[in-house]
């Protein structure tokens, strides 16, 4: 029985989730499972309510149900008081001492375990995420560390430049040493490069495998180059390097630089073994190729069309427009990097992708009819596309820390003059030389002697390639070189013999 109305069919049942009192008077059908229909319970007539809202189911009451809508009001106010009752209900907790609210008030002794824990992980922060040292003196910073413990007192950013930062890296360094001085071979990377500020540095990294077979690389240097970059100079400072790590020089394999003639007499003069970055010299073997004049023209071309639109939200949204009605790809034009060749292809590709939405757009505008690509500078993009698309993902691969990659040269240099540059007869003329220029370049990189032996010895150890691109001759001189070089097997007799069994293994 309803209060202050007649009885009330049960067969209804009332909103999921909901606590409203007003679902004593309204429900759904047990068949409307989406509960979309609300029904009221005493004229079984429906009421349109919108989403959790029950004003409208209020005022049906109100107009329709006048005893019923009078029950709804006093369950509210009952509801209400009650629900302030316990909001003034005391507190169960005793209250807090005034010892303990000292001691939550007092920062931590500079001297504690926390203070130290919590100011070590500020200073790795600011190392790890590479934050400049003003950011510990910023408001957003120091409230945030305030609010995750408020007793922490952070020191100033001198302290993190002088003694916070500085501890760490002793640290991290003595551990570095540590590992270093298990290992039997490493290689090298230098590069000298300026900053922002057009300061000079030079940098020395070096990969090696641990007792438990696992790659590791690690920056041990990163120096302030002031001097004149000489041959002699660079050769002097990476020795210096070596040393400090206490690192000996004959069990480097090699030493991975550019191309650069000051760089390549250094190591020249510290006569250690040189291989050349695939990287630096694919950029530099795409860049020779290009020097054409019909490719500059065309590509002079594509730079000003990426430059119009990366410049005009209009002409973008013009773009996107004739992509659709096109029904091409919704994909925004590339910039060219100066510094990876790659941008320039993606570049080339993107703007033969869209040449008939950009031709469309452009020419719309007066402006901007001279822009659009001729079919000479058409014929260009696709010649040196079709150059060297394929060779668009090696950069990226050969220059990986997390794999050995100098067991791929040989191999894919094979691949190159075997495939991918191999001229076709259906390739224009323009391809044609870009190939072969790009072709040579890399093979007279990596014709000396020593660097053959080098790549080869790799290739062949790698077991996901042995002999695959290896002549019969080579193999001969590997494996002799292997023998006399390898540690003999512990499971194996020394001596001859030993050496006869070690070389039908390989």
């Amino acid at each position: 029985m309803a209060e202050g109305g007649g009885e009330v069919p049960q067969d209804l049942v009332p909103k999921r989730g909901s606590s409203s009192v007003i679902w004593n008077w309204f429900g759904f059908k047990k068949s409307d499972t989406e509960q979309k229909v609300v029904l009221c319970k005493v004229c079984r007539q429906p009421v349109t309510t919108k989403d959790s809202n029950t004003t409208n189911l209020f005022h049906h009451l109100k107009h329709k149900h006048k005893p019923e809508y009078e029950a709804s009001q006093k369950m509210r106010c009952d509801a209400a008081e009650a629900s302030t009752k316990t909001s003034f209900k005391k507190p169960t907790s005793t209250q807090t001492k005034l010892a303990d609210a000292f001691s939550h008030s007092t920062p931590y002794d500079s001297q504690s375990k926390r203070w130290k824990e919590l100011t070590e992980a500020v200073a790795f922060c600011l190392a790890k995420d590479m934050l400049p040292l003003q950011s510990v003196e910023k408001e957003g910073f120091r409230r945030m560390v305030h609010k995750m413990d408020a007793r922490y007192k952070m020191p100033s950013r001198k302290y993190f430049s002088k003694t916070a930062l500085p501890k760490m890296y002793d640290k991290c360094r003595d551990g570095l040493q540590a590992k270093l001085s298990t290992v039997t071979f490493f290689a090298s990377t230098t590069d000298m490069w300026s900053s922002r500020a057009t300061e000079p540095y030079i940098s020395l990294t070096v990969h090696y495998i641990t007792d438990d077979w696992s790659l590791n690389s690690s920056c041990l240097q990163t120096s302030f180059f002031p001097e004149d970059h000489t041959g002699e100079n660079i050769a002097s400072g990476l020795k210096q390097f070596l040393q400090e790590w206490k690192l000996d020089e004959a069990k480097q394999v090699y030493l991975t630089t550019d191309s650069g003639a000051n760089v390549v007499k250094a190591v020249a003069l510290n006569k250690w073994t040189r291989l050349s970055c695939f990287g630096h010299n694919l950029h530099i073997a795409v860049e020779r190729s290009m020097r054409d004049s019909r490719i500059d023209r065309a590509v002079g071309v594509s730079k000003k069309i990426v430059s119009l639109f990366s410049h005009s939200w209009k002409r973008q949204r013009a773009l996107k427009a004739a992509q659709e009605e096109l029904g091409l790809p919704q994909h925004k034009l590339v910039t060219e990097s100066p510094t990876r060749w790659g941008s320039r292809q993606r570049m080339i590709q993107r703007l033969l992708e869209q040449e008939k939405a950009i031709t469309q757009v452009l020419a719309a505008e007066r402006s901007t009819r001279h822009l659009v690509l001729k079919w000479q500078d058409v014929d260009v993009l696709d010649a040196v596309s079709k150059a060297l698309g394929p060779l668009l993902d090696f950069t990226d691969a050969l220059s990986s820390e997390s794999y050995v990659t100098v067991s791929c040269l040989k191999p894919i240099l094979h691949l190159f003059s075997s495939k991918l540059l191999q001229e076709k007869d259906e390739d224009s003329d323009l391809t044609k030389t870009i190939k072969k220029s790009v072709l040579d370049y890399l093979t007279t990189k990596y014709s000396d002697p020593d660097v053959v032996e080098l790549i080869n010895m790799a290739s062949f150890l790698d077991p996901r390639f042995r002999t695959q691109h290896l002549s019969q001759e080579e193999i001969q001189v590997i494996k002799a070189k292997v023998v006399t070089e390898g540690e003999p097997v512990s499971a194996m007799p020394s001596g001859p013999a030993a050496a006869a069994a070690f070389q039908r293994r390989l």
